[in-house]
């Protein structure tokens, strides 16, 4: 009698909580809503942030906080809202490097980049542009790499650190034109764009922060990493156009939330954000940023997180990069 009881009073708890799960979604969101960035202020992870927090602040009608929690190449951040409540008021800013490459640069991450999230939308993608100083000898992706094959790790290239985005599209682009230079990492973007300006490195494969110094003529852009020109650079070249072929590295950015989150919350996240997406005046703003807007489902978000993740674990492999 006693077991059926315990047994009875398990079946009310679990009737209650499937009864109150709509209802916590219907009545989503009653109090702010925290958006985590795992990158200091100022980079391009942050502005997609800021600007994916303004999209559901107009459509949730509360505060979207974003609280920038740098650290470890975006490890600590996401570790953080990994392991939040799941209840659609702790929220991530995901990107490339702690959602799809970290996972094979770090034996422990403390996270695990798949399991422990819900996607809800891609928001944008944005990608890495062949710069070099706007004083180098080099006007051409040719001359960049004819003068590399006659000289094998005489050239440098710069990036935010071992394993960003900047130094696996470096180690993509050598291995497909087929050229040996010299990796130079740098504790962040700033620093790396700084040394290339001044003309301490040869070459750089940037992201978006590169965009405004190339406008200014600080910059020179000789070639994009996509598959299709950059509509903020419709004169610059792809490393396809110009025979290098399938060097195709991009920093993405898309909001997840910790797993078992209400599908209710995700799902009306998603719509939030993909309405948004569309509207002319984002549209317009994202293309300023050099970022193509991806709108799409979660499932559709997380198919492409997997895929990123098994086409960068060959990336981080040729790399030989290991941060542990």
């Amino acid at each position: 009698m006693k077991k059926m009881h315990s047994l009875l009073a398990a079946a009310v708890a679990i009737s209650c909580m499937t009864a109150a799960a709509p209802a916590v979604a219907q009545n989503y969101p009653e109090r702010p809503v925290t958006l985590i960035v795992p990158w200091p202020a100022g980079g391009g992870v942050d502005t997609m942030g800021r600007v994916s927090a303004e999209i559901l602040r107009k459509s949730l009608g509360q505060s979207v906080v974003v609280e920038n929690k740098g650290g470890a190449g975006g490890n600590i951040g996401t570790a953080i809202a990994a392991h939040a409540r799941p209840d659609g008021y702790t929220l991530l800013m995901a990107s490339t490097t702690p959602n799809a490459v970290n996972e094979h640069l770090y034996s422990r991450p403390g996270y695990d980049a798949q399991a422990d999230f819900a996607p809800i939308a891609l928001v944008g993608a944005t990608p890495n542009i062949l710069v070099v100083p706007a004083n180098s000898p080099f006007k051409s992706v040719d001359e960049l790499i004819a003068y590399a094959k006659a000289n094998p790790g005489k050239l440098t290239f710069g990036s935010g650190g071992i394993g960003s985005t900047q130094h696996l599209a470096g180690v993509r682009f050598m291995q497909a034109a087929k050229i040996d230079m010299l990796h130079v990492p740098y504790k962040g973007t700033a620093p790396a764009e700084a040394d290339l300006m001044a003309g301490h490195v040869s070459v750089m494969l940037d992201t978006a922060p590169s965009i405004p110094l190339i406008a200014a003529g600080k910059l020179r852009a000789l070639a994009v990493a996509a598959a299709k020109r950059t509509p903020v650079l419709p004169d610059v070249p792809t490393l396809d156009e110009l025979g290098v072929p399938e060097v195709y590295i991009t920093t993405w950015y898309g909001v997840m939330a910790p797993t078992g989150t209400p599908a209710e919350i995700i799902q009306r996240l998603n719509k939030d954000i993909v309405q948004a997406l569309a509207t002319p005046e984002l549209r317009k703003k994202m293309a300023e940023m050099g970022a193509d807007t991806v709108p799409g489902s979660p499932q559709d978000f997380g198919h492409f997180i997997s895929s990123e993740s098994e086409r960068y674990k060959h990336i981080v492999k040729a790399s030989g990069a290991r941060l542990d």
